[in-house]
């Protein structure tokens, strides 16, 4: 075996160990607190809307640049304690509850703010806010059924897709020779394409449910 493999190994190996020893521990101690890391994690996003729309109501390069931060902090947060809860089998009633809540909410009410700032189309996001209230309801009604519909491929990009959009379109102004707005609403449209079709698909699977009951 070559020195090129081994040294390599010597290295990520033990860094690897280290990182599962440390969600273990981390794992024996959230089992004693009454409320995990990921809710913690989703408890963090939702604190994180008020500052989102804080520095959207600041005037100029800085406020929509930290703007940008805290609503790209908060999506990274919805990654991370999606991987922790299904990694470490953390899942609970209330983060069920919780994270679909808080990534409409952040979605939404950032959306508004930004069609107040007349940064986004209006009809934009009234489709969006309507597509996000129907699946909501139809949803809660599969649950209620005893069905659960996983998320599609068309929903996960959605969601990817619409984050990058919204934060660009919070920076706004020219960063680093960009465009920022004119890169949001480009990708607001892919978005805008993710979301319906997203919700058609899923309209399409629980159909049933109401050809069923009639």
């Amino acid at each position: 075996m070559s020195y090129k493999r081994i040294y390599p190994q010597l290295f990520i190996s033990p860094l690897l160990r280290m990182i599962e020893r440390f969600f273990i521990d981390h794992k024996r101690i959230e089992e004693k607190r009454p409320i995990s890391l990921p809710n913690r994690l989703t408890v963090l996003r939702l604190t994180s809307i008020p500052l989102v729309l804080l520095f959207l109501s600041i005037e100029g390069r800085v406020g929509s640049f930290f703007a940008a931060f805290f609503f790209s902090l908060a999506f990274l947060t919805d990654i991370l304690d999606g991987f922790i809860a299904r990694r470490y089998q953390s899942v609970t009633a209330l983060g069920k509850f919780l994270d679909p809540l808080a990534d409409k909410l952040l979605v939404i009410v950032t959306l508004i703010k930004l069609l107040e700032l007349q940064r986004v189309p209006g009809w934009i996001v009234i489709l969006m806010v309507i597509r996000e209230l129907i699946i909501t309801g139809l949803r809660g009604i599969a649950a209620k059924e005893g069905v659960i519909i996983q998320a599609n491929r068309f929903g996960k990009y959605k969601t990817t897709i619409q984050a990058i959009s919204i934060t660009a379109l919070c920076l706004h102004y020219e960063f680093l020779g960009m465009d920022f707005h004119r890169i949001g609403i480009a990708t607001l449209w892919i978005a805008l394409i993710f979301t319906l079709g997203s919700g058609i698909i899923y309209i399409f699977k629980v159909r049933s449910l109401f050809f069923e009951s009639n």
